[in-house]
């Protein structure tokens, strides 16, 4: 990758023009033609540094319940595991990391489940055979937004103001038109001149109006960010940790800020405690190397004076996608078990 495909990549995570010719903008931002804009874009999907650009909705104000699951399993039955695991369309995430908890995978279930989070988390461990099982739902979220600086003028221990709303619009129930929205601008974002035509077609109404509801969704909250995810691995950040801190729950709301505020922090929420896992704040870092992973977690621990932590990394990926929202088939997988 040249400067500019790294310039490019920075302005796809981060400030993804909301408009209906989104690559001319960008073209002009970085002076070159939105023909060369579009060519770069499907040279870095090619090379998979790119993984897709789309809405990122917030799960929690669509209806659904989610949750991080630490599972404990015996080495010789991890195969087995993993494979009931990801058959549940809700669980987009799973990982295998260095851990007496060492299968870690998300899951997410929408508002009409007839079993519910907890009842699934549960079901799920009986199927895979696990020995242990810890949901681990988010009590508070501190930040949340994976950016990777591809220029490398961030010091990879700076700090930076955290954007995460903090307080949410207390929202209706999705209505069905919201939801046909969902649908639509869930799936990739074409690499083409005028991209949103698609679901502007879909939902029979303007490329302005598609925009324009992008942007409502965003202002309310049901709506993170339009952005590209890459492949960290592609995009150079080879190593990634799961910083997990043991902090007194007087403290754990301050020391979150504090730990939210790093730039390499992607991710920072309180979980709940258990007697066999003593860590409520859990920090995602990302590194060029495991050697960034500690320098990033170290100057965390320095700053805020906690010291009861551990570092977990993954060695293994199983599944990354995105949650596909109000699809059929996990109502198929629950109507399955009945």
């Amino acid at each position: 990758m040249d400067t500019t495909d790294k310039e490019l990549l920075n302005i796809l995570q981060t400030s993804f023009p909301l408009s209906t010719r989104p690559y001319k903008e960008i073209g002009e931002l970085l002076n070159i033609s939105e023909e060369e804009v579009i060519n770069r874009i499907n040279k870095l999907k090619e090379d998979k540094v790119i993984r897709q650009i789309s809405a990122i909705f917030d799960t929690k104000s669509l209806g659904y319940e989610s949750s991080l699951v630490a599972a404990k399993v015996a080495v010789e039955n991890i195969d087995k595991a993993v494979e009931v695991i990801n058959a549940h369309p809700g669980v987009s995430h799973n990982y295998l990391r260095n851990h007496d908890f060492n299968i870690w995978f998300t899951i997410a279930v929408p508002p009409n489940s007839s079993l519910g989070l907890i009842n699934s988390i549960e079901l799920l461990g009986k199927e895979a055979g696990v020995e242990s099982i810890r949901p681990l739902q988010t009590l508070k979220l501190f930040k949340i937004g994976v950016k990777f600086d591809m220029t490398g003028k961030d010091s990879i221990t700076g700090k930076e103001e955290n954007k995460t709303k903090k307080e949410k619009k207390q929202l209706p129930p999705i209505s069905e038109e919201e939801i046909e929205f969902v649908k639509s601008l869930q799936k990739h974002l074409e690499v083409i001149p005028e991209p949103f035509k698609r679901a502007s077609d879909e939902l029979d109404i303007s490329q302005e109006e598609v925009v324009n509801e992008i942007k409502k969704f965003i202002e309310n909250g049901r709506m993170r960010r339009f952005a590209a995810v890459l492949h960290h691995r592609k995009a150079g950040f080879k190593s990634n940790a799961m910083g997990v801190w043991a902090i007194p729950e007087n403290e754990a709301e301050e020391i979150g800020e504090k730990m939210a505020s790093f730039k390499a922090v992607s991710h920072c929420y309180l979980r709940p405690k258990y007697p066999d896992w003593p860590y409520n704040i859990f920090t995602m870092v990302h590194g060029q190397s495991k050697e960034d992973c500690e320098e990033i977690l170290a100057k965390i621990s320095e700053d805020t004076g906690i010291t009861n932590r551990s570092a977990l990394y993954s060695s293994k990926e199983f599944k990354k996608i995105r949650v596909v929202y109000f699809t059929q088939d996990l109502i198929d997988w629950e109507n399955a078990r009945r």
